[in-house]
């Protein structure tokens, strides 16, 4: 194919992964419907039928070979519908604009026994380029691998490319149960470059370390790796099921992680973990409602290591005691939770959202949060310099006090809780909000808890707006001895305040 045909081909993939933010997928994108050899004749030089070039696809012989015979630059592998077996990886390096597509077609691993890992434990089927050779223009897509037989879970795909990843409909059936490393691992090796990992499914899980005939990983698999990513990475509508380490590993890298839909269940660690620049995960579902044999905690979502993280209109529910639907820590600021539901029933303690003392600045608004467990604080806020935010957030439920006594409890200097609304029942000694920093501003919403609503036990306390009740007859408003300098503005709060402060509070127009 002559070069200016190349150079359209190369084009319309860039095109495609600019548009495909805006384009709903329908079965006029391509590869979203039965797939044909000359779907891509006119973006490849070469397209070929691996059947035709002596692939089995009875699944009784590798196709390793062929596969390794027949890759170059401009080349296009089409498997049509049947099943190819393989025992050996399959690694390409250093490419430009390669693809693989499956037409009803199904990858059959060899067993850890049987699978020919070259002495390094490569237990992949495709290594597409390498952090120090990576290919320009991978599609990989239209796959279903089969796991159901025992010892068979394998890493699928590790891709590491410069620009213009694109992997799409692969569906990994049966439990990843060998100890090899999990499904998937992919990064954009360039600043500049940008992929897109969809439909990429594997929830039927991976089995714990100590049950598989291998002993290389602690724990076991994650579900996807993304570590050292530099460019822009969309994962959108990936399922993945129980991991023995993390869920959605996309973290420590410097780009920008983008996951767009999906779900991610009962994996330890983490079920996503989210870093990078300008990263986020919106309109997902993270569930936790099994817990792990060896009873370590499965937070929902962890953020870390990143500037500008967000989760947004992401659904998170939590069954399992002491594992916390958001965990935001190490390394992370400027995190953001917006416009999401947090449902927490559990019988033993569990906080919603930990905000922990090695996070930044944190905002989190215009949420629902139900919380119905054995303990625990809702959002528990750790002493550090910068504020936390909270805005526009519901919090309904009941808890025993079990050492905690708050719905919110805050230990972060000049942090805000605006049109915050609180209705907690449980023991006795249940507060809505306790303020234990200095320069806080309480402004609006209202507060209703068993004991005193609001405690506050800072200097420089700024209350205003607010209406504070306690369910058993205690003062809306209780301040600490070591209060100091606070000023309460037009609130109504019912029983009046119980003033231990040190130096009296301030204010006006308020109703008792």
């Amino acid at each position: 194919m002559a070069s200016d045909t190349k150079n359209r081909s190369i084009t319309s993939r860039r095109t495609y992964l600019k548009l495909t933010g805006a384009i709903a997928a329908s079965t006029a994108i391509m590869g979203s419907a039965s797939a044909s050899k000359s779907d891509y004749e006119d973006q490849y030089d070469t397209v070929i039928d691996i059947t035709e070039v002596g692939a089995d696809d009875d699944g009784n012989e590798s196709i390793t070979p062929v596969l390794q015979e027949h890759a170059d630059d401009d080349t296009l592998l089409y498997f049509p519908s049947g099943r190819y077996y393989m025992d050996d990886q399959f690694r390409f390096t250093g490419f430009d604009n390669f693809g693989m597509v499956g037409d009803n077609a199904e990858l059959v691993p060899a067993s850890y026994h049987d699978f020919d890992e070259g002495g390094d434990g490569n237990y992949r089927l495709f290594r597409m380029g390498v952090d120090y050779d990576p290919g320009n223009d991978l599609r990989i897509e239209g796959f279903t691998v089969d796991q159901t037989a025992d010892d068979t879970g394998i890493r699928v795909i590790e891709a590491a490319i410069d620009d213009g990843l694109m992997v799409r409909d692969i569906e990994i059936v049966g439990q990843h149960d060998s100890g090899t490393w999990g499904p998937g691992r992919f990064v954009i090796t360039d600043p500049n470059g940008e992929g897109l990992v969809e439909n990429f499914n594997a929830p039927d899980g991976a089995a714990w370390e100590g049950n598989t005939p291998s002993d290389a990983l602690w724990r076991g698999p994650t579900g996807i790796l993304s570590n050292n990513n530099k460019g822009t990475l969309t994962f959108r509508d990936c399922i993945l099921g129980s991991f023995p380490d993390n869920g959605l590993y996309a973290a420590h890298g410097s780009g920008s992680i983008q996951i767009e839909g999906g779900r991610f269940q009962n994996s330890t660690g983490a079920n996503v973990r989210l870093g990078g620049f300008n990263s986020y995960i919106k309109d997902a579902t993270i569930v936790v409602d099994k817990e792990n044999t060896h009873g370590i905690a499965q937070r929902g979502l962890r953020m870390e290591d990143g500037l500008l993280l967000v989760a947004e209109n992401v659904d998170f529910q939590t069954n399992v005691e002491k594992s916390p639907a958001i965990w935001i820590t190490h390394g992370s600021n400027y995190c953001y939770v917006d416009n999401c539901t947090v449902t927490a029933r559990t019988d033993g303690p569990c906080t919603a959202i930990s905000v922990r003392e090695s996070a930044g600045m944190a905002r989190i608004k215009h949420t629902h949060i139900k919380h119905e467990t054995g303990g625990g604080p809702v959002i528990k806020i750790k002493e550090a310099d910068d504020p936390v935010y909270v805005e526009d957030v519901t919090i309904s439920g009941e808890a025993p006090t079990e050492g905690t006594r708050s719905a919110i409890h805050n230990y972060r200097d000049d942090s805000e809780f605006r049109g915050v609304n609180i209705d907690y029942g449980g023991g006795w000694g249940r507060r809505a909000l306790t303020n234990d920093a200095d320069n806080c501003l309480i402004y609006e919403g209202n507060y209703v808890s068993e004991d005193h609503a609001i405690t506050d036990k800072g200097t420089g306390t700024w209350i205003e707006g607010v209406s504070a009740r306690s369910r058993r007859g205690d003062v809306g408003l209780l301040l600490k001895s070591s209060a100091e300098d606070v000023y309460v503005k037009k609130c109504h709060l019912e029983n009046g305040i119980e003033d231990n402060s040190a130096d009296g509070y301030d204010g006006w127009g308020n109703e008792f």
